[in-house]
Parts: structure tokens; sequence; C-alpha cells
């Protein structure tokens, strides 16, 4: 038997469907990504779980860096799944996963809370979480500009009411749409009490992993059930900076879709495209800005500390 990586694995199942009538395009890629999806964190040593536009990427960027330094990878490839560990078994292979949309969510329902017993429930796993204002920016510029066909396609038929990225202006997208600020407050709610009933779960906080990288990482890693030094830590972290990886990214040093250039002349296409915590005070009014914030800070559970008042 062919031993196909997880990618390639994926791209026999988008292509062959290309020219199929929507309806049987999108219950084929449904049904098979899903198996895949479930088989990749099944196989993974290391589960990620978080929203796009959560940190995901800078994450596995960072923990990137950590192999392709001690091990000698070219820093063009990014791992995913199991993109090092079929260079070199002592690699872990992770799955990196939002737990929700459409073919997603199979992941998700074996790791939610009350779920029966299953092997995921005893992976460590990670939850990223980040103030779902920012999430909301950051995701309508990924949905609108950088988004796979494929991808937008199954979100769009697994939502009631589907987003036509071309017309769809970024206040009506954060605030009104099926997959914005509402949505989002729940799905953080609702991943931070999964998290919690995992025997080796955790969760941090992107704004905690922006102001912290050293420590934050280091405890990803013990997480993980690796152990790296605190040169290597900060080597990482150094090259994980936002200006250089912009830098890589604009130079088209990625081969990856997750980190590759898609229009180096309209920088909110890029995937490090700002970072900035709080930046969606920069994008609206301050009475929606006053009214994103509420929304957040009436719904969000405490614990998460997004919008409390001092």
């Amino acid at each position: 038997m062919l031993n196909l990586s997880d990618g390639v694995k994926k791209a026999l199942i988008l292509i062959p469907t290309q020219l199929l009538p929507v309806s049987s395009r999108v219950a084929l890629r449904r049904e098979h990504l899903a198996r895949l999806e479930l088989s990749k964190a099944h196989g993974a040593n290391f589960l990620i779980i978080g929203h796009p536009k959560s940190g995901n990427t800078w994450l596995k960027v960072m923990i990137s860096r950590l192999y392709q330094l001690r091990y000698k990878l070219p820093e063009s490839k990014l791992i995913n799944t199991d993109e090092f560990a079929r260079k070199n078994p002592d690699i872990p292979r992770l799955a990196a996963t939002n737990g929700y949309y459409s073919y997603e969510g199979e992941v998700g329902k074996l790791l939610s809370e009350g779920a029966s017993d299953n092997p995921l429930r005893h992976k460590p796993v990670l939850f990223l979480a980040r103030n779902p204002i920012d999430i909301a920016v950051s995701w309508y510029h990924q949905f609108t500009k950088r988004q796979s066909r494929a991808k937008g396609e199954l979100i769009n038929h697994w939502i009631k009411h589907p987003i036509d990225k071309r017309t769809v202006k970024m206040w009506e997208f954060v605030r009104h749409s099926d997959i914005g600020l509402p949505s989002l407050i729940e799905y953080q709610n609702t991943w931070a009490r999964n998290i919690a009933a995992l025997e080796h779960g955790m969760l941090i906080r992107y704004e905690d992993l922006r102001a912290q990288p050293l420590h934050i990482l280091q405890a990803v890693t013990r997480l993980m059930g690796e152990e790296f030094s605190e040169g290597e830590i900060r080597a990482a972290v150094e090259w994980s900076s936002f200006e250089n990886l912009q830098k890589l990214e604009t130079s088209g040093t990625f081969s990856q879709g997750g980190m590759k250039l898609v229009n180096a002349d309209d920088p909110s296409t890029y995937k490090v495209r700002r970072g900035k915590v709080g930046g969606y005070r920069d994008d609206f009014s301050k009475a929606q800005v006053e009214e994103l914030e509420a929304l957040v800070r009436n719904n969000i559970i405490p614990e998460l500390g997004y919008c409390q008042d001092d």
C-alpha cells in the first residue's frame, strides 16, 4: 500500500471532485475530509485546537523552527501534520484543527465536554484562545481574501446564511454573519469548557503567547512531551517574530498554503497581516467598538478575561 502524506491524501479528495455538481462535490468532500481529519487526529502525538486567526499558524511556525534547528530541516517547510515525522520518526506528528466548521467538527465531537471516552481524550490537547473581536476582524480578511475556494464552499454550505466574500463588508461579517462575533464567543466558551474536561488539556491565550512567548512555548513543548533548551526556545521565538515572518512571507520563502504568499501588492492578504492585540479598535468607530466589547463582556466566560471591566 502506498504510504501517502496527509497533504497528498487531501489533494486526492479535492482534485477529482472539482468538476462535480456543487451538492455532490460538497457532500463527497465533507465525508472524505472528515475521515482524513479523524485519521490525522488519531495518528497525532499532539493536538492543537484553535479558531482560524487565533495564532495557530504562528505557534506551528515556532514549533517547526525548533525541529528545523535540531534536525537541520529547510526553513521553507513547516510542520502541519506529518511533514516532519515522515522525514524523521523522532519528530512528533501534530494535528491542528478548529474542531468546528464542516468536516473539522468531527474531531470536535470526540473532544467535547461529556463525550464518550475515546483515544483522543487521552492525548495532549492544546486550545489556543484569543479575543473574539480580534479573531473576527482577521477572520474577515482571511475568509474574503485568503480562504481556498474549497474551504469557503464547505463553510458556506455548513452555515444557514452563506456569505458572498466579494460583497460582504467588515461590519456585516463581524457583527451579523453566522460566523461572526456571536458565534466566535460561543466557540471560545465551548472550547474552554471542553479543554478543562480533558486528561491532558491546556488552554493558552494568544495575548499571553505574545506577551511571554518564551515561557508559553516552553510550556507547550512540555505538554507535547518534548524538552528543548532555553537557547533553542529563544532562537525559535526570535525567528518567528512578526517582522521576520512577514519578511519571509513577502519574499516567498514558504512553499505551503498556510504561509504561502497570495498577493504581494495587498498587505490585507498576508497571513502575517498585523498580529496586534486589540487591533480591532483601529477598524471601527467608537460606538461600534463599545457595542462589540459589550457583546463580549456580557457573554464570554469570565475565566477567559476578555473585555472585562477593570
